[in-house]
């Protein structure tokens, strides 16, 4: 499923994340591409090491943490440490599957890709093109965000980023392992959960909402591996 998570960083975090992106050293992205992806991608990245890129993924994970429809959505297992890159000059990234299982730099921890992530830095009107096309039962999805703002989809799918012709595309991408493998289940309890909480929003609490939790909560406790 592809999921909208809205404000995920303030009006004020995206700037002082711009600024520090835009005075920082960047990379050639290939330093995180596997062999497929490494024959489709052309961008920029900030080195994962970096002071930079470790105090903006300590925010963008703070700011996950206290974010409902993420935890919902997702239901976080491990998350693999936010990453950046930068589009420009026709810079894209061609069509390709993400690849199945990231190590942590550094440790031992890996990281089974369930959900692959995009959080937008620069707005829209900054560049032309630079689309995350994303393919899926429905067809291809394209994806451009306010900045702020992230979407999360399925690992398994293929996906592309359009050439960006004109300005520059600011983005952290990164992957998470879920509780819940499957994407299907997730969708379900998602679903679930979104119920669940308009319903609380618009009448009293009941024997039959109270259901409904324990309902969830046992499909959870069925499904999840942690």
């Amino acid at each position: 499923m592809l999921i909208k998570v809205p404000n995920v960083l303030s009006p004020e975090q995206v700037q002082h994340a711009k600024q520090i992106m835009l005075d920082a050293d960047w990379t050639d992205g290939n330093v995180t591409a596997g062999y497929q992806s490494s024959q489709a991608k052309n961008n920029l990245q900030l080195p994962e090491n970096s002071e930079a890129a470790r105090s903006l993924g300590d925010m963008i994970l703070l700011a996950l943490s206290k974010s409902s429809v993420f935890m919902s959505a997702a239901l976080p297992n491990k998350i693999f440490p936010p990453l950046f890159n930068c589009y420009q000059g026709g810079q894209s990234f061609g069509t390709h599957v993400d690849n199945a299982i990231r190590q942590v730099p550094g440790t031992p921890v890996k990281v089974r890709t369930d959900i692959s992530m995009t959080l937008f830095i620069s707005e829209p009107e900054e560049y032309e093109g630079g689309e995350l096309v994303i393919e899926d039962t429905y067809g291809s999805q394209k994806v451009k965000f306010a900045a702020g703002d992230m979407v999360l989809y399925p690992s398994t799918s293929l996906h592309h980023v359009t050439p960006v012709t004109k300005g520059r595309r600011l983005a952290s991408f990164f992957w998470l392992q879920s509780m819940i493998a499957s994407d299907e289940k997730r969708r379900i309890l998602f679903d679930m959960d979104t119920a669940i909480q308009g319903l609380r929003q618009s009448v009293q609490d009941s024997p039959e909402i109270v259901q409904l939790t324990g309902v969830y909560h046992n499909l959870l406790r069925q499904w999840a591996q942690t």
